[in-house]
C-alpha cells in the first residue's frame, strides 16, 4: 500500500493534498457542539448527490409520465422507495443543518474578520441551495408541486420591466409545462450539483487559508508555538482527533434521520405534502398553496407586504434583501468581540428576538393568513387585515431592524475581556 501511495504522490499530490485539508490542518482545541453541522451539510449533501444519481435511474422528465415514474420508484423499483425518501428528507435535512451552521455563525462571529470572504462564499452556497431545492421542488410534478412552481415564477413577473420576460425565460413556456419540467430536470441534476460542489471546494479552501473560528473567539495563528509539537498553544490536528468527533455526529445524525425515513416520511406534511401525491392538474388549483417550510419564512414576508397598485414587487423586493442582507452582516456588526460568550445583553437580546421572529414567520408561512381570524370591525388601522398577517408585519421588521441596527447595538453592547487564551 505504501508503494502504491508512493507511486501516486510522484505523480499526483494525494498525501500533500490530505494533509493540507485535513489531515495536519490544525485547529482550535475548544471546538463545541455548534461545530457539527459544518461536517453534517458535506455529509448530506454527498447523501442528496447518491440518492439523486440512483433516482434519475428511473425518472422520466416528462410531463404526462413524471408523476408515474415517481410512483414506479415508489412501488415497483427495488428499494426505490427508501431511496425517494432518503433523497426527500435530505433535502429538508440539508436546510436543517445548513440553518443552524448559519446560526452558529451569528453565535461566535465567525464572519468577522479575517473570515468576510469564508461567510460571502457560504452566503452565496446558501443562494444555490435554495435554488436547487426550488428547481427539483417540481420534478414530482404533484399538485404541490405544479401550483407552488407556478406562483414562485409568477412572482418574477412582477418584477418592473424585466418582470414578464424573465418569468418566461426560466418556464421556456407561458405556463408551467413539459419545457419547463425539463429545464428544472437539467439545472437540478447537472448544473446547480456542479456550482455547489465547486462552491463547497471554494469555501474550505478559504477557510484552511483563515484557519477556523472557535467558541472564545481567539485567533489562535496569533499564538506562539509550542515547543513540543510546533502547533499554535490551542490548536490541534483535524485528524484524528476531530475526525472522531464528526463521526460521532454523523451517526448520532443518522440515528435521527433513519427515524424520520423509516416512520415519518411526511413529518406531518412538512417535508412531503399530501397535495403532492395527487397529479399535478392545471385546471384544480389547491385550495392553499405554499412553499416547503424552509422557504415560508420569505414566503411570509412576502404576504406581510401589501400589494400596491394591484403589483407584489414590494414583496418581492422585501423576500429578496431578506436573503441578500446576510452577505452584509461583515461589515454591520462593530461588536468589540466576536463570540456571544463574551458579549452584552444587547446583541443576546436582539440574536433571540431574530430567531423567534424566523421561526414563527416559518410557521406562518405554511398556514393560510386566515389561521388566527380576523380583527373585528372599529380596531384601527387594523380592522381589515388578518391578524396574521400583522404578526408577520411586525416580525418582518424585526427580522431587519435585527440587521439594520446592528451597527448601533453592537457599539454601544457592554462586553467582557477575551481571554488570551481557550476555555
Amino acid at each position: 500500500m505504501q508503494k502504491i501511495i508512493t507511486w501516486i504522490d510522484e505523480r499526483f499530490p494525494l498525501t500533500a493534498l490530505w494533509e493540507s485539508q485535513w489531515g495536519k490542518y490544525v485547529a482550535p482545541r475548544n471546538f463545541n457542539f455548534w461545530y457539527y453541522f459544518g461536517s453534517l451539510a458535506a455529509f448530506v449533501l454527498v447523501l442528496q448527490i447518491i440518492t439523486g444519481i440512483f433516482l434519475t435511474m428511473s425518472y422520466n422528465p416528462d410531463a404526462a409520465k413524471a408523476f408515474e415514474s415517481v410512483e414506479y420508484i415508489m412501488r415497483d423499483v427495488s428499494w426505490g422507495w427508501l431511496i425517494r425518501y432518503m433523497h426527500s428528507t435530505g433535502a429538508s435535512m440539508f436546510f436543517v443543518v445548513v440553518y443552524l451552521h448559519m446560526f452558529r455563525g451569528l453565535l461566535y462571529g465567525s464572519y468577522r474578520k479575517p473570515r468576510e470572504l469564508l461567510w460571502i462564499i457560504g452566503c452565496v452556497i446558501y443562494l444555490a441551495l435554495m435554488a436547487e431545492a426550488f428547481f427539483g421542488y417540481l420534478l414530482p410534478w404533484g399538485q404541490m408541486s405544479y401550483w407552488g412552481a407556478q406562483v414562485i415564477v409568477n412572482l418574477f413577473s412582477s418584477i418592473p420591466v424585466i418582470g414578464e420576460d424573465l418569468a418566461l425565460w426560466i418556464r421556456g413556456d407561458y405556463t408551467i409545462s413539459d419545457i419547463t419540467l425539463n429545464r428544472f430536470f437539467a439545472f437540478h441534476v447537472v448544473a446547480l450539483p456542479l456550482v455547489l460542489l465547486g462552491l463547497v471546494a471554494a469555501h474550505l479552501m478559504a477557510l484552511h487559508e483563515v484557519g477556523s473560528s472557535n467558541p472564545d473567539g481567539i485567533e489562535i495563528k496569533k499564538q506562539p508555538k509550542s515547543p513540543v509539537t510546533g502547533l499554535p498553544l490551542d490548536g490541534i490536528y483535524s485528524h484524528p482527533y476531530y475526525t472522531v468527533k464528526d463521526i460521532m455526529g454523523v451517526v448520532v445524525f443518522l440515528v435521527v434521520f433513519s427515524i424520520i425515513v423509516f416512520f415519518l416520511p411526511d413529518m406531518g406534511g412538512y417535508f412531503l405534502e399530501a397535495n403532492n401525491f395527487i397529479p399535478a392538474d392545471p385546471l384544480k388549483t389547491p385550495e392553499h398553496i405554499a412553499p416547503l417550510w424552509y422557504f415560508t419564512p420569505y414566503y411570509a414576508m412576502l404576504r406581510a407586504v401589501p400589494s400596491m397598485m394591484g403589483t407584489q414587487v414590494w414583496g418581492v423586493l422585501v423576500m429578496g434583501i431578506a436573503v441578500l442582507i446576510f452577505f452584509a452582516l461583515p461589515w454591520l456588526d462593530r461588536g468589540a468581540v466576536k463570540s456571544i460568550r463574551y458579549r452584552g445583553g444587547l446583541y443576546k437580546t436582539w440574536l433571540a428576538l431574530f430567531v423567534v421572529s424566523f421561526l414563527i414567520l416559518g410557521y406562518l408561512g405554511v398556514v393560510p393568513v386566515t389561521v388566527w381570524g380576523q380583527f373585528s370591525e372599529g380596531v384601527p388601522i387594523l380592522a381589515t387585515a388578518d391578524k396574521a398577517t400583522v404578526v408577520a408585519r411586525v416580525l418582518t421588521i424585526v427580522y431587519f431592524l435585527f440587521f439594520l441596527l446592528m451597527p448601533w447595538y453592537t457599539a454601544r453592547d457592554r462586553t467582557r475581556p477575551v481571554p488570551e487564551r481557550v476555555r
